[in-house]
């Protein structure tokens, strides 16, 4: 197979022993695509015989986004075909997936809407490897028979950890200082002290308001907390009294919290009542000089105006771990000539740890759909409510 056609990779074993119908599996391979031979990723390409009745054939799972198949298939083997695509679009998906795949995984690199959707005709269950669904419409997924999956419970302290990193990296200009001994600047005496570190701020006693007191969100109040930070937050989907457990204080509008607030941070899924959350006429709710922190989704911030924010000094500085457009890059970005800004690309949740206890997650959840019926079966469908009953299955 040729290594760069994006549009078919499939992964095979090294050594491969095993049989199938007294053939050798490498005997096999021969199954092609437009000349291509397909390479499963798993250990057979068939199920076995069951008794009383014929061969099955195994369903086809694919990951969308990525290659690295290694952490889902001791979860998968038994009861499924893995194959990868890395792709960035529908178009680059192989049409032996577009045909036959009946689960998905994927990451947030690729975007399905209801044109890419329909392109897949056999496919039942998408589980997106993490928490943000936004790159799914799960509406119209739902409406064509596909439950849509995600994992939210990964990560949570990473996120939350990597929160407070950009909160103390813009409050005390670490960033930018350590760069500046990179770069080989030497800071003689306490003007050019100052003038280099100008902008830094103490953290005890200031207001930090968190938009969304989901888990991630909460286990950055309690962090903040012991820094000193007097904490407040806006959740309109929260019952009261969370607020007394955890010691701070709830807000009811979002306007008083960016009015109260001396840094941002946002916390909350994105969806149609929210893009652009924070926007020209938000940020002018905010106080002057506040900080604002995203690692939460990209299409929350309007960059167009937080560029233009950062460039009037009405915010003093920003941190970004989400884009409106990802793969970002800044040289392609509005944000590329603005000044006391910190981007990072989408990491604020990655760990070995949790990067291989997510993907368990994921994997386990299309388990679930293959030996069970969907959406019955699953842990954490999100569109439930827009799935036609009629359409329920078992692949078993």
């Amino acid at each position: 197979m040729d290594p760069g056609n994006k549009r078919a990779r499939f992964d095979k074993p090294e050594n491969w022993t095993s049989s199938i119908n007294g053939k050798s599996v490498m005997d096999n391979w021969n199954a092609s695509l437009n000349g291509k031979s397909i390479m499963p990723y798993n250990m057979a390409a068939v199920r076995g015989p069951i008794p009383n009745g014929p061969m099955h054939q195994r369903p086809l799972i694919a990951l969308l986004d990525g290659r690295d198949c290694s952490v889902e298939m001791p979860i998968l083997k038994d009861v499924a075909t893995v194959a990868f695509c890395d792709a960035q679009s529908t178009q680059e998906i192989h049409e032996k997936v577009l045909n036959e795949a009946v689960g998905a995984l994927m990451w947030h690199t690729i975007t399905l809407n209801k044109e890419d959707l329909e392109k897949f005709k056999s496919l039942r269950v998408i589980v997106r490897i993490g928490s943000g669904h936004d790159n799914i419409d799960a509406k119209a997924a739902g409406e064509l028979g596909i439950a849509v999956c995600n994992v939210p419970g990964y990560g949570v302290e990473e996120v939350a950890d990597s929160t407070m990193c950009l909160i103390l990296n813009l409050y005390r200009r670490t960033y930018w200082l350590a760069n500046m001994v990179r770069e080989g600047k030497k800071i003689n005496g306490p003007e050019q002290l100052r003038e280099a570190a100008q902008g830094s701020a103490r953290i005890r006693g200031d207001t930090l308001g968190i938009v969304g007191l989901g888990r991630v969100g909460t286990a950055v109040a309690l962090r903040a907390k012991i820094f000193g930070f007097n904490v407040i937050f806006y959740d309109p989907y929260l019952t009261d009294g969370i607020e007394k457990a955890l010691g701070i204080t709830r807000v009811y509008t979002l306007q008083d919290l960016l009015f109260q607030s001396d840094c941002v941070t946002l916390h909350c899924n994105l969806n149609e009542h929210n893009h652009h959350l924070i926007n020209d006429y938000t940020i002018k709710q905010m106080r002057p000089g506040a900080f604002l922190i995203n690692t939460a989704r990209g299409g929350l911030v309007d960059e167009l105006a937080l560029a233009a924010a950062l460039k009037e000094g009405r915010i003093r500085a920003a941190a970004l771990d989400v884009h409106e457009s990802e793969p970002f890059s800044m040289a392609n970005s509005v944000l590329k000539d603005c000044p006391n800004l910190i981007c990072t690309p989408h990491s604020a949740f990655y760990s070995d740890q949790s990067v291989s206890e997510l993907r368990e997650m994921a994997a386990g959840e299309i388990r679930r759909a293959i030996i069970g019926r969907i959406p019955e079966s699953l842990r954490n469908c999100v569109n439930k409510e827009y799935f036609q009953s009629s359409k329920q299955i078992s692949f078993l």
